[in-house]
């Protein structure tokens, strides 16, 4: 048996009927268990997401093949799959699943953030045209705008102290932070 596992990466709502074939026949050749991993931004659908996790762990297990179902909370897929990879794992994850605030394909983001195998299966289901969720995009635009006002208004304040080293010091420091918080609120929504 190789070392490793499949950690197939399930969108909430998936229709598990046609994936869990699919799913079973790469375990199969491949030897490996499955790890059912899904992502729950909504503590309030997560026993839903369970269960569906666990309904499909059901559909799969058989004596040649294990399955775990797990349910990570949170909004970002890349954090999700760190948590739980172990060296030798493969992610498998279907072509039509999107993630970010660009609505870029999840395969990509998983590509450019995480240097393990990834396996994209497709036409698991069918691809919805994306709709862009215009509170996340305003709530985004909202915090960067607040934060560069922010800062504006405190260099405001740091350039009417004495012209010294310690006003240098501190524009320097509050361009760092406020690039740093950009940084960081827009992780929030990626």
């Amino acid at each position: 048996m190789p070392a490793g596992r499949l950690i197939v990466l399930v969108p909430p709502a998936s229709d598990y009927g046609i994936t869990t074939q699919r799913i079973w026949e790469v375990a199969i050749a491949t030897g490996r268990h499955i790890q059912l991993l899904s992502l729950c931004k909504d503590i309030a659908d997560e026993p839903s997401l369970h269960r569906q996790l666990v309904l499909m762990s059901a559909l799969l297990g058989d004596g040649r093949i294990s399955t775990e179902a797990k349910v990570e909370m949170g909004m970002n897929w890349v954090d999700a799959v760190k948590r739980n990879y172990q060296t030798g794992d493969i992610i498998v994850c279907y072509a039509e699943q999107r993630d970010g605030f660009l609505n870029k394909p999840l395969n990509q983001i998983l590509e450019e953030n995480l240097d393990s195998p990834i396996l994209i299966l497709g036409g698991l289901y069918p691809e919805r045209p994306s709709r862009p969720n215009l509170l996340l995009r305003v709530s985004l635009w909202v915090g960067v705008i607040s934060i560069i006002t922010g800062a504006f208004l405190l260099q405001i304040r740091i350039t009417s102290l004495p012209r010294d080293w310690p006003q240098t010091t501190l524009l320097i420091l509050s361009v760092i932070v406020e690039f740093w918080l950009i940084w960081v609120w827009n992780k929030l929504f990626s």
